[in-house]
């Protein structure tokens, strides 16, 4: 019996030395906004699928909590509740990223902005002679648009904002079909109560079967929200953080972006 536990040793020496390395995947972790879940998901998988030997890992916390994460980041150099150490933060609002470079939580000039919300028309598929232009939408009189409500939804202020901004809105006014949110409008559209609807382009995926986009709100009449991403100070691999902030402007990922319905700023053409 006492020969036997002496082999053991020598045995579990042997098995560690003869046994294949098992390499852990690097980790990339991103702080970021819930409301940018799906693009960075999507970027996300994409870039580990050029990078084997990283996974990108995510973690959602909104506005205030997300400044504070990172101002607890920066004292500690962990994200406390699981004392990993984040890489990069990419909230919904562009504006946070300069308040947090102000306060030099993050590195200003890894500023990244990868993606735009855009204001979109949709139309039915079987709709042929639909408008190509916001501005065409004051042409017909027979046209009925559901717009969501500018008093209760940031879509709908952005709407009337635009149809103002484009000299339209007194043209369309009896012809707008209100709608509670953004599934009200795309309801309005499928059943018939409206012929074409605005929305958020990511939100006319929801029903791309039965829709299309027809036509984007203008630049100089509608100022679409840019989503940026920006290195934190305190990031353990820089090297990394670069390799992902670089992959954004590549054209595989603005292909990616565009299919969950995101525009790409002006920014990522300037640097292509």
């Amino acid at each position: 019996m006492r020969r036997q536990q002496d082999v053991w040793p020598l045995f579990f020496l042997i098995f560690l030395l003869v046994s294949p390395v098992v390499s852990r995947a690097e980790s990339l972790l991103i702080l970021a906004s819930p409301s940018v879940q799906i693009p960075l998901e999507g970027l996300a998988r994409a870039f580990e699928a050029i990078h084997p030997a990283v996974s990108v890992e995510l973690a959602f916390e909104r506005g205030f909590d997300l400044r504070r994460t990172i101002a607890q980041v920066e004292n500690r150099g962990v994200l406390a509740a699981e004392a990993r150490p984040i890489h990069l933060v990419a909230p919904g609002d562009d504006e946070l990223v300069t308040r947090l470079a102000q306060k030099q939580y993050v590195w200003s000039e890894t500023r990244t902005p990868y993606a735009t919300r855009q204001l979109v028309l949709v139309v039915p598929e079987s709709l042929v002679d639909a408008p190509t232009s916001f501005a065409s939408l004051a042409l017909d009189s027979r046209w009925r648009i559901a717009v969501a409500d500018p008093l209760v939804t940031e879509l709908g202020l952005e709407t009337a904002a635009c149809l103002e901004s484009l000299g339209i809105a007194v043209a369309v006014a009896d012809r707008r079909a209100v709608a509670g949110d953004a599934r009200g409008v795309l309801d309005r559209v499928l059943r018939g109560d409206a012929d074409m609807g605005i929305l958020f382009g990511p939100d006319a995926l929801q029903e791309q079967e039965h829709i299309r986009v027809a036509a984007v709100a203008p630049e100089a009449h509608h100022h679409p929200r840019i989503y940026s991403m920006a290195m934190v100070r305190s990031c353990p691999d820089r090297m990394l953080c670069r390799d992902f902030l670089s992959f954004v402007y590549t054209l595989p990922a603005q292909a990616l972006l565009k299919q969950l319905g995101y525009g790409i700023p002006q920014e990522a053409f300037a640097r292509e």
